[in-house]
């Protein structure tokens, strides 16, 4: 039997949404999670009609099945579920990552496994598409640069994620998905001098038999942030997909800093763990100290003198953003919000969640379990949700031929027989 949390989960709503819904007041709805006594009968029973309608419609809504490797936050899944696919595995190691994703995909009606490396493929349910944005530290400039300063291996010959890759293929190769899309840093094509990239490219192309495109897209079409990443775009058969046909917004003309900002003027509603106050201000704990924005401040000054261009990025509501990185949580130096008569701040995590796409100010939010700590690193980890969705789009008409095809084949076949 489900536990209040697990079934809860299932259902769909938050503790708020919840609580409103079978009258309990707020307190009562979270005692439960925290392991106090349990609901009334009539509770659990609304909540399993809810599981059950949820998990029956995700099944029977959908055009084409994927599977969700290196799942992080799903970013990759949130681009495919639009266009009527329907889930049914998902991968994910971290276990704060499965919590955030576990939030924000209760209807699931499957469990988030755990490290892929250590599942056979013959244990994941077939599927029409694979979705894999795979480990990007050892390819990343900032990953490559932080190994070589420690001596460590990068790339293939890091063992414990450059090798990753080849638990995409080996699933690939077990159950020839119609079609995959795989994400990555830009400079996967540019690591070891390009062979990395040619070993990849090898692998999908003729060990495996896949038609690949490539190409590389700069997120700023669409959020206020300079964040290129290249995406490898999978067909079994042959069709007339062309990556290069995808229209790209003009990044120029794309939004600003103000466009994910907390307004901070009264209009936006509680959210009490980053505003606070008649006016929603951001909390003061975001701003940074004198100390930090001093030594920023003169860090910046020494690498300047050097003739580098290292330092902090302070910006504004007219600004775009550089890249949000895993590693914001440590000093915010990337993106630092400037203030009036204070020192800068720190985004909160859910301007974060607005800057990587994931929600829209005024629009349901994101669901945000975890600490600032972790929620920085897994939205610095994580894909633009709306660059998922335009290839999502591009990839949808060429992905439901292929189902429609397949479905036939096997009607014909069964006819035969």
């Amino acid at each position: 039997m489900s536990t209040f949390p697990e079934l809860r989960q299932k259902a769909g709503p938050t503790i708020e949404e919840t609580a409103e819904r079978v009258g309990f007041d707020e307190h009562s709805a979270y005692r439960p999670e925290s392991g106090g006594t349990g609901p009334r009968r009539p509770v659990i029973e609304t909540l399993r009609s809810l599981a059950d309608s949820r998990i029956a419609t995700n099944q029977t809504t959908h055009a084409f099945t994927f599977i969700d490797l290196f799942a992080g936050i799903g970013g990759l899944r949130r681009g495919f579920e639009p266009i009527g696919g329907k889930c049914v595995f998902t991968s994910e190691w971290d276990r704060f990552s499965k919590q955030t994703y576990q939030a924000n995909f209760r209807y699931d009606d499957h469990e988030v496994e755990g490290d892929i490396t250590k599942i056979e493929a013959e244990e994941i349910p077939s599927h029409d598409v694979l979705l894999a944005g795979f480990p990007c530290q050892p390819f990343s400039l900032a990953g490559v640069s932080k190994k070589n300063s420690l001596n460590r291996p990068h790339g293939f010959q890091c063992d414990m994620q450059g090798t990753l890759f080849f638990d995409v293929a080996r699933i690939i190769k077990h159950h020839r998905p119609k079609a995959f899309l795989l994400e990555n840093v830009k400079n996967l094509k540019s690591h070891d001098q390009g062979r990395t990239f040619d070993v990849i490219m090898k692998t999908l192309t003729e060990d495996l038999g896949y038609q690949i495109q490539t190409r590389t897209i700069d997120a700023r079409s669409w959020v206020p942030q300079h964040r290129e990443r290249i995406f490898i775009v999978g067909f079994r058969d042959d069709n007339e997909f062309d990556f290069d046909d995808l229209l790209v917004p003009d990044p120029m003309q794309g939004p600003r800093l103000a466009s994910i900002l907390h307004p901070e003027d009264g209009s936006e509603g509680p959210d009490e763990r980053f505003i606070g106050g008649v006016k929603g201000r951001v909390l003061d704990r975001y701003t940074l100290s004198d100390h930090l924005w001093s030594y920023l401040q003169k860090y910046a000054e020494k690498h300047r003198l050097k003739g580098n261009g290292f330092g902090f990025g302070l910006v504004g509501g007219s600004d775009v953003a550089r890249t949000l990185s895993a590693r914001y949580h440590k000093d915010g130096s990337e993106i630092l919000v400037s203030q009036k008569r204070k020192n800068p701040r720190r985004l909160t995590p859910r301007e974060c969640a607005r800057l990587m796409g994931f929600e829209k100010p005024g629009e349901r939010e994101f669901q945000i379990e975890v600490s600032d700590t972790q929620a920085y690193r897994q939205f610095g980890n994580a894909v633009v949700v709306p660059v998922v969705e335009a290839v999502a789009r591009h990839m949808e008409p060429f992905i439901k031929a292929a189902v429609r095809s397949d479905k036939s084949t096997r009607r014909k076949m069964r006819a035969v027989a």
